[in-house]
C-alpha cells in the first residue's frame, strides 16, 4: 500500500484537519469533533440542509458544504457511517429556525443514523425531515431499495438551490424529491482501491477486465469481463438508463460523467463525447455537462453516468450559484 499518510487509523481526521486549516473561512466544525463539519456561517430562516456518510469519496458527502449546498456533514470513517450523535450536534449547529432536511445516500447504516438523529432532535423540537438518493440502476430492479451514488449531485442543487430561495421544508424537501425522481446511474470500475486501515484491495479485478454495476464501496456488480471501449462503455450504461428511465426525443437531460478517483479527466471527457453522440443520435438534448469528480472510491479506477431528466424548474435549480472548497459554480 503506497498512500501520503502518516498512520492509517489518523487517516480521516488528519484530512479534515487539512481542510479546516486550508478553508477556516467556509467551513468549521462543531461540538469539539472534527466529523462534526458546518459552513462556516448560517444564513437566519433557511431550511438547513444536513448529509453523511463515510468517508473516501470525496468530494461526496462534505465537499457539498457550502453557499446553494449544503449545510452540514457527518464524516464517518471509511466507508463506515457517522454517528447519531455527529448529525444530532451538526443539526444544533446549522438549525436557523426553518427545520432540517435530511439528504444522504440509501445505505441501511446511514438510514439507522439518521433516523435515530431525528429522534434526538425530535426532543429538542427541531423539526427534521429526510430523503435518500437511491439512483444506481444496476443495484437493484427496485428503485427503492437501489443505492444513492454520484446521481446524488442533482438532489443536493435541487435542495440547495430552493433552500437558498428560502423555501419552507416541505418546499425543499419537494425539491430534492423531483430531482431524485428524474436522476438514474450507472457505473462501472476498472480497478479495486485500498481502505488504508485494512491495507489491501477491496475486491480484485484482472489485467484487462472491468466490472460494469460495480458499487463504491466494492459491491458486486451485474458482469466482470473483458474491457470495453467507451463507445461500448457509453452505449451499454445509456441503454440501461433509458431503459429505466425512457426519454422521448426532443426531451432534454443534465449529464454528469463522473470519475471514481483514478480515472483521468481526459478519459472522462472520451467517455462524455461517447454519451452526447449517442443521445443527440436518439434525438435527446443535453441542457448541460459535468464532469469530473463528484462521488469517488478511494482510488478506484472507473467512471459512472448519470443523467437527471430537466423541466424549467430543474434548469433553475442548475443554474444556480453555488460555491465550496471543492465545488465552484457561478
Amino acid at each position: 500500500m503506497k498512500k501520503i499518510i502518516n498512520a492509517p487509523e489518523n487517516y480521516v481526521d488528519d484530512m479534515l484537519k487539512g481542510i479546516y486549516a486550508a478553508h477556516s473561512d467556509e467551513v468549521k466544525y462543531t461540538a469539539d469533533d472534527l466529523r462534526c463539519y458546518c459552513r462556516a456561517e448560517k444564513k437566519d430562516g433557511k431550511v438547513a440542509i444536513i448529509t453523511g456518510g463515510g468517508s473516501g469519496h470525496l468530494p461526496l458527502f462534505l465537499g457539498y458544504v457550502g453557499d446553494g449546498l449544503i449545510d452540514g456533514c457527518g464524516v464517518g470513517g471509511v466507508f463506515q457511517s457517522p454517528s447519531p450523535e455527529q448529525i444530532y450536534n451538526i443539526a444544533k449547529e446549522v438549525e436557523a429556525g426553518a427545520g432540517v432536511l435530511y439528504l444522504y445516500g440509501n445505505y441501511t447504516g446511514d438510514i439507522m443514523t439518521f433516523d435515530m438523529a431525528t429522534d434526538l432532535c425530535d426532543m429538542d423540537d427541531i423539526e427534521c425531515k429526510s430523503i435518500v438518493g437511491a439512483d444506481d440502476v444496476n443495484s437493484h430492479k427496485d428503485p427503492a431499495t437501489r443505492r444513492g451514488v454520484a446521481g446524488i449531485y442533482f438532489m443536493f442543487k435541487a435542495a440547495g438551490a430552493r433552500a437558498d430561495e428560502g423555501g419552507t421544508l416541505d418546499e425543499v424537501l419537494a425539491a430534492a424529491q423531483l430531482a431524485k425522481d428524474n436522476t438514474r446511474t450507472v457505473g462501472f470500475a476498472l480497478t479495486p482501491c485500498i481502505i488504508p486501515e485494512v491495507g489491501h484491495a477491496n475486491f480484485e479485478l484482472k489485467e484487462n477486465e472491468m466490472a460494469m454495476g460495480m458499487g463504491i464501496h466494492g459491491e458486486p456488480g451485474v458482469w466482470n469481463g473483458p474491457l470495453k471501449t467507451s463507445h461500448e462503455i457509453a452505449e451499454e450504461s445509456l441503454n440501461t438508463l433509458l431503459g429505466d428511465m425512457p426519454l422521448a426525443e426532443g426531451e432534454e437531460v443534465s449529464i454528469l460523467i463522473n470519475g471514481l478517483g483514478a480515472t483521468s479527466i481526459e478519459e472522462l471527457y472520451i467517455l462524455s463525447n461517447d454519451v452526447t453522440e449517442i443521445l443527440h443520435s436518439k434525438g435527446i438534448k443535453i441542457y448541460r455537462t459535468i464532469v469530473g469528480e463528484y462521488a469517488t472510491s478511494m482510488e478506484m479506477a472507473g467512471a459512472s453516468i448519470s443523467i437527471c431528466k430537466m423541466n424549467d424548474e430543474m434548469k433553475k435549480y442548475m443554474d444556480h450559484p453555488v460555491k465550496t472548497p471543492f465545488i465552484c459554480q457561478k
